[in-house]
């Protein structure tokens, strides 16, 4: 590592914390909102699956409202006013939901999803200042690549971490007590709490034009770069996959995918838990290939076998099973025997996990002074995590769970042109500095 590595390694590490921090609280989303399903539900009010996933959706949607004002806001006030704001905004959103938890009837519900609303901004705007500053604290290319994949893994630790605990803490979904998410709500709070500590005490390098306060019109913009157009784009489809693999893998494994008398929610929670781990590993793996395989070919091999293995699950007979150890609730951990489908589908873990960071390299690559306004734009993009799920869940009541996978499989291929084609800056003779 080079002397300039070293005097960053502080700004590093603090990226690192901060991509951990966007997983566990976009993913404390899904479970306070099937808490919150079967609690109303002990009180005689029903709320449908799809309203149970709108938490998810209200997270991801607040991408689309803060992506681009958040870019600004980025390029006008740096990266570390930005992390400090987005920090304490998060801080609220966690706040919300947890006093939703104190409310009764559909009350709860609609503060809940405005609690979720709130820290969807936060999350935005950290994905704002920890994408481009890895990037460009790795000096772009392949080691930004590196740096990116890193605080993936990071993420993907602490995503599996919140399903993991509330298994542990809500070990019966049917019989689940809003009192039992508390303890998951305080580890959120906390780690808002030190994470603005750490941050303010921290010297993060921010860009000249920042620190000058000055900012020169351009007749161009990252809207000007198809590869960049075409990466926003990818960035839309691949968060949906991302999310609609588990959501619907675990909604099938809990509604009759598995052939088991009791403990389905338990077991279909650590499979879907099993998909985030997988992004872990395979985010550990990209790190530590991403000096030495561009972006480009990890995005390629990554899309070719994510479709094979979803081709292969949508196809391949259910009857079919295998043994994946699972946690088992009150019976706790063990083998069970799933759907050979379902086990292709977390496999898909692996592929998803290099993703993002491949997609956003090459999409800011050759951008120069518009990569904040970029990053921006991408992160309002977000939004198809909220939006895509939707649309597979809404074939899935057509056609059903497995043939809902098609909604995946055209998102793949659509990445596997981008990673082949699309990327390529075609517009090179754009002044970008």
């Amino acid at each position: 590592m080079t002397q300039k590595q070293n005097s960053n390694l502080p700004a590093i590490i603090v990226c690192i914390l901060l991509f951990g921090m966007i997983s566990f609280v976009t993913n404390l989303a899904s479970p306070m909102g099937d808490v919150l399903k079967f609690y109303l539900a002990g009180q005689e009010i029903a709320i449908p699956n799809w309203m149970a996933t709108l938490g998810v959706f209200c997270n991801f949607i607040a991408y689309a409202v803060m992506g681009i004002p958040g870019g600004n806001l980025l390029a006008n006030k740096g990266y570390k006013k930005t992390a400090l704001l987005a920090v304490l905004i998060g801080f609220i959103g966690v706040g919300i939901q947890t006093i939703a938890g104190l409310l009764g009837g559909i009350t709860a519900f609609g503060v809940y999803l405005l609690g979720a609303f709130v820290a969807g901004f936060s999350m935005c705007l950290l994905n704002l200042v920890v994408n481009p500053m890895l990037n460009k604290l790795g000096g772009g290319g392949n080691r930004g690549n590196q740096l990116v994949q890193v605080g993936g893994s990071f993420n993907s630790l602490m995503g599996t971490a919140v399903i993991f605990l509330t298994g542990v803490f809500v070990p019966s979904i049917v019989d689940a007590k809003i009192s039992q998410v508390f303890p998951l709500m305080g580890i959120a709070l906390a780690i808002f709490a030190v994470a603005f500590v750490v941050i303010l005490l921290t010297k993060i390098p921010e860009n000249p034009a920042v620190e000058a306060k000055a900012e020169v019109k351009s007749q161009y913009g990252p809207m000007s770069f198809r590869h960049f157009v075409l990466g926003a784009v990818a960035i839309f489809i691949y968060v949906g996959v991302e999310v609609g693999i588990p959501n619907v893998l675990q909604k099938w494994l809990q509604n009759g995918g598995l052939n088991v008398e009791s403990g389905a929610e338990a077991i279909a929670g650590t499979v879907a838990a099993t998909y985030w781990l997988l992004m872990l590993v395979g985010r550990l793996l990209g790190a530590a290939l991403g000096a030495k395989v561009s972006a480009k070919t990890m995005l390629t091999a990554a899309s070719v076998v994510g479709l094979t293995l979803v081709l292969g699950a949508m196809f391949l007979n259910p009857e079919n099973v295998v043994n994946l150890p699972v946690f088992k609730g009150t019976a706790g951990f063990g083998m069970a025997s799933v759907p050979v489908n379902a086990a292709l589908l977390v496999l898909c873990g692996l592929c998803t996990s290099v993703m993002w960071g491949g997609i956003f390299n090459l999409a800011v690559e050759g951008l120069g002074k518009y990569t904040e306004k970029g990053a921006g734009i991408f992160m309002a993009m977000v939004c198809g995590g909220g939006i895509l799920p939707l649309l597979q869940n809404y074939v899935v009541d057509l056609k059903g769970y497995l043939p809902s996978y098609w909604v995946v499989v055209a998102g793949l291929a659509f990445l596997l042109y981008y990673a082949l084609i699309g990327s390529k800056n075609v517009n090179k003779n754009i002044p970008v500095e």
